[in-house]
């Protein structure tokens, strides 16, 4: 009987082909699972390194530690912003209404401090945002408003009742704000005291995702709504509860301007709240909820902060760097959402 030899078969060579085939296929597919985790994992990080790399060979000034400081005081407000809107978008909502929030806080805290104690002034303009933000999440969680809407109508009413309390005019604090003024002006150990409440509300933040009941909740809402609400969760409640958070901090923010320049302005943060949404998915958050962390929130602020001091130090000029970083701010953003490409291809 004549033997067939399986190495020189036709069939088995066809075979083999095909076997080779796949082999290679499943080596690219493993490759390609690799790119896309290490950019899931680190692509935040990689963005920073290499700003930073390219900030210090163009510029002998950017690493000197007034600079550096310089940066970190100018990114406070927006950290504080993105705080909130990082819990926002948790839950897939979108929060377009803490800019003027942040206005109305510089103007109440201006107006208040000249009433009453520091505390009670600083006291009564965070739970100002905080009452704008829980209008805003009673539109959104029980009557089912569209979020992008309810928070664009929040942002024209809280800018109005900024500019009619102030009446269209800077309102300089002078002697009854100097509290406020010396936090803005103050260091600790060298670092800003704006900063240092940046740096504690972020790490706040931080452990409340990772920790607490309250931060997997929000997380999970985000990711499946239903199977929260199936599971017995109030979700209403706690979709409220983040846009008063973001609302408070806003406000927040908004006082920590107004401690920097010693005056309230009702012109403070306009489209503050895109810089907000940038540094939150910059960070790796997703807009359709369930993903994003603390740390790399502030990554994300870190990163719009370099660029806009990298273009001073250029001298680029003031309108040519809107054109610049938004460029910039959509090439991170490839760079951060490449795994998603690779995954689909």
């Amino acid at each position: 009987m004549e033997t067939t030899n399986p190495k020189t078969h036709p069939v088995a060579k066809q075979t083999n082909n095909h076997a080779g085939k796949g082999g290679g296929n499943m080596d690219a597919i493993s490759t390609g699972q690799k790119i896309q985790s290490l950019l899931q994992k680190w692509g935040t990080v990689l963005i920073l390194v290499v700003l930073l790399v390219a900030a210090a060979s163009q510029s002998d000034v950017f690493l000197t530690e007034r600079n550096i400081m310089n940066v970190l005081r100018q990114i406070a407000g927006i950290g504080l912003l993105s705080i909130g809107m990082l819990f926002v978008i948790l839950t897939r909502g979108i929060d377009l209404s803490v800019g003027s929030i942040a206005a109305l806080g510089s103007v109440l805290s201006a107006l208040f401090v000249a009433e009453m104690n520091p505390a009670m002034a600083i006291s009564a303009a965070i739970a100002i945002g905080a009452g704008c933000g829980l209008v805003s999440g009673i539109l959104v969680a029980y009557l089912k408003l569209p979020p992008f809407v309810t928070t664009l109508a929040m942002m024209t009413i809280a800018r109005g009742l900024s500019l009619i309390a102030s009446e269209g005019q800077p309102i300089v604090m002078g002697e009854p704000g100097r509290f406020l003024t010396a936090f803005g002006s103050g260091y600790f150990l060298g670092v800003p005291l704006p900063v240092i409440l940046m740096l504690s509300l972020f790490l706040v933040a931080g452990l409340v995702l990772r920790f607490t009941r309250f931060g997997r909740l929000v997380t999970a809402i985000g990711s499946n709504s239903e199977a929260v609400r199936l599971s017995g969760i109030r979700v209403s409640g706690y979709v409220v509860s983040v846009y008063v958070i973001s609302g408070a901090l806003a406000a927040a923010a908004g006082i920590i301007s107004t401690s920097r320049t010693g005056v309230g302005s009702a012109t403070i943060g306009v489209a503050a709240e895109l810089d907000a949404i940038a540094a939150v998915v910059i960070g790796g958050a997703s807009l359709m909820g369930g993903k994003g962390t603390a740390l790399n929130t502030l990554i994300g602020c870190l990163i719009l902060g370099i660029i806009a001091n990298l273009m001073n130090l250029a001298k680029v000029p003031g309108y040519h760097q809107q054109v610049f970083m938004g460029l910039i701010i959509v090439g991170a953003m490839l760079l951060q959402y490449g795994s998603t490409f690779l995954r689909r291809h």
